[in-house]
């Protein structure tokens, strides 16, 4: 491995999973994709959103809440035990209890070290079947680079994924990888009309995040049909997790329907050449971009 990275290669895991209704079930799920991926010489392994339990904001209830806990807690400590144990480092979504009333959608990094950090899921929707509002706060930490034995790495969270600020930003702080743990899928009754168009919008503007960026993308997503907890509808988890090269092309992808685990090499050689052959980042107009701060602007420049 050479210092400026142009030789490095790493071994990255994803594991898809389709989630069961006990926490602890998910969890042995969660163990077992990861040693799977290790035995195939993954290093780096990414968990799905909220892997530990069902989508819960498919409604508004108290009862979900029962499932947050610090971060780092419990959870960050058996993930750290098993990292020391196969000397890799591991992604993974959790609901963060931070106060009485407050709470956060947090993607934890650790690996062999110890507890690396934390990012707080920054955009929270409110859609059908997506009551994310109700469930968390905002974050708070901003767009990071997470130092890691994989390398510098950024984590964004599922709703995050449609933003390039988001992308940039943490492109910025020095990731050379841009890890979605997600979940997202079709509602049924929209699936045959809108569900080819809406998977390929979800992969199309992941993989320009990673041209733009010129850094690999992975987006992890869940699978299967959940119902929801009030047994209204439901979500059919779409699946199809992907890496995205910095060309954006995709070098890795799961099937849409079932759960399973794929390891692939990523070459860093390909970020030093794209972000030379595409300078995009030498060629921002950084002192142009002020109205970006905006919500919206109207034709003399006012904010509106």
């Amino acid at each position: 491995m050479s210092v400026d990275g142009k030789d490095r290669r790493l071994t990255l895991g994803i594991v898809q999973m389709a989630m069961a209704e006990s926490v602890e079930a998910n969890d042995e799920t969660a163990e077992q994709g990861i040693r799977e991926a290790v035995r195939s010489g993954a290093s780096l392994i990414c968990l799905p959103e909220l892997y530990r339990s069902r989508y819960f904001c498919q409604t508004e209830s108290e009862t979900p809440f029962a499932l947050a806990e610090p971060v780092p807690g419990p959870t960050t400590e058996r993930l750290v035990a098993l990292a020391r144990e196969l000397s890799v480092c591991i992604v993974a979504s959790l609901f963060e209890r931070r106060a009485a009333g407050i709470f956060h959608n947090t993607a934890a990094v650790v690996d062999a070290s110890g507890y690396v950090g934390k990012y707080r899921k920054m955009h929270i929707p409110d859609d059908p079947h997506y009551y994310e509002k109700y469930y968390f706060t905002m974050g708070d930490l901003g767009f990071l680079s997470f130092d890691t034995s994989a390398g510098p790495l950024g984590v964004l969270l599922c709703w995050d994924q449609w933003y390039p600020e988001a992308a940039r930003l943490t492109a910025m702080q020095g990731a050379e990888i841009l890890i979605y743990p997600t979940a997202i899928g079709w509602h049924p009754q929209e699936k045959e009309q809108n569900g080819p168009s809406q998977l390929a919008s979800w992969q199309l503007v992941q993989r320009s995040h990673a041209v733009t960026n010129g850094c690999y993308v992975v987006a992890v997503n869940r699978v299967g049909f959940e119902s929801a907890p009030d047994g209204a509808g439901g979500i059919e988890f779409w699946g199809s997790s992907f890496v995205a090269g910095p060309d954006g092309e995709i070098v890795a992808q799961l099937r849409p329907d079932e759960p399973d685990v794929i390891v692939t090499t990523l070459d860093f050689s390909a970020v030093e050449r794209s972000r030379i052959a595409w300078p995009f980042m030498r060629d921002r107009r950084i002192d142009a971009y002020g109205a970006l701060t905006r919500r919206w602007s109207d034709e003399s420049g006012e904010s509106a």
